[in-house]
């Protein structure tokens, strides 16, 4: 076995691999261990990364909730600004109404008494003239000066009074 060219053969192969081996494992060791301290590292920021992303999005469902509540706030008040934009209008159109009305009667009732007036005026001026003409077909000019007479004394009995 000794003198086997085989047997030195599997010891120098033995020895090759002892003398590689060891250097290798060291080379593979580091190399592993470079290698886990980087996926370590990547972990550890991945899971920073994950927790900065959890608190960012807490962050923005506080702001999400409180926009919400702005949101509904604005909401309501322009509610009750429009109610009591309408309520305000609603008076002020029936304020206007009630005057334009009352002004409506005020000059129908002032027409009325203008018209009245007027058909007044033409049923005397009618009446006068009428009286005039029967008067000048029926009275003679001596009738006529007694009653002018008479007038004029009827008329000094109510100036006295």
């Amino acid at each position: 076995m000794i003198s086997d060219p085989q047997f030195w053969v599997a010891i120098a192969f033995g020895i090759f691999l002892l003398a590689i081996f060891n250097p290798a494992r060291k080379i593979l060791s580091s190399s592993l261990d470079l290698k886990i301290k980087e996926i370590k590292s990547n972990i550890d920021e991945a899971e920073n990364i994950k927790n900065e992303t959890q608190l960012s999005l807490i962050d923005i469902q506080k702001r999400q909730n409180e926009v919400e509540l702005e949101v509904k706030e604005i909401h309501s008040n322009v509610k009750n600004k429009i109610k009591a934009i309408e309520t305000q209008a609603k008076i002020k159109l029936t304020d206007q109404t009630s005057k334009k009305e009352l002004l409506a009667k005020e000059k129908i009732e002032q027409m009325t008494r203008d018209a009245n007036l007027a058909v007044q005026k033409n049923i005397i001026k009618t009446s006068i003239d009428a009286t005039i003409k029967i008067l000048e077909k029926k009275i003679n000019d001596q009738e006529k000066h007694n009653l002018i007479n008479q007038s004029i004394k009827d008329l000094e009995k109510t100036l006295k009074n």
